[in-house]
C-alpha cells in the first residue's frame, strides 16, 4: 500500500482490522524492524505470505509502480493476490491489472467489512480467527 499519511485511516480502520477479522496476522513492511535493504525484506515477506493484499490507491494520475511489481511477484509465485483500490482511484489503475477483480471502497469501514469477507471467501478463515459470540 501507499505509505502516506493519507492512508493512515485506511490502514488502521480498514486493512489491518479486516485481516485480523479474517483470522490472519497483517504485515506492513514499513513497520518491520530490520537492518537489510527494504527490497530484500519485501521479497522475503512476500515469499512467506499466505496471501498479499495489493492496494492500488494513489494520487490522481500518479500510479505507484512498486505495487505492480509486488503483486506480480506474488502472482508469479502462485500466492493469492487480493487487489484493492479506493473507488475514486480505480480509473488510474493500469489496464493490465484491471482484468483482476479489484475490491473497491469509499470508507475504511466498508474496506474492513468487504476485505474481511473477501479474504475468508477466497482463502478460508485464518488460524487466528475468533468467533464472535452473540
Amino acid at each position: 500500500m501507499w505509505f502516506d499519511d493519507a492512508m493512515s485511516d485506511a490502514w488502521e480502520n480498514g486493512f489491518e482490522p479486516a485481516i485480523v477479522d479474517a483470522g490472519y496476522k497483517p504485515m506492513r513492511i514499513d513497520r518491520k524492524e530490520h537492518i537489510n535493504k527494504i527490497d530484500d525484506e519485501i521479497i522475503a515477506e512476500i515469499r512467506r505470505s499466505r496471501f498479499v493484499v495489493a492496494d492500488f490507491t494513489s494520487e490522481p494520475k500518479q500510479p505507484r509502480g512498486g505495487v505492480y511489481y509486488e503483486a506480480g511477484f506474488a502472482h508469479g509465485l502462485n500466492i493469492p493476490v487480493i487487489y484493492t483500490c479506493r473507488e475514486d482511484c480505480l480509473e488510474d489503475v493500469h489496464f493490465d491489472t484491471r482484468q483482476f477483480n479489484h475490491l473497491t471502497s469509499n470508507t475504511p469501514d466498508d474496506l474492513r467489512t468487504d476485505l474481511a469477507k473477501r479474504i475468508s471467501a477466497v482463502l478460508g478463515d485464518g488460524p487466528h480467527r475468533t468467533r464472535k459470540q452473540g
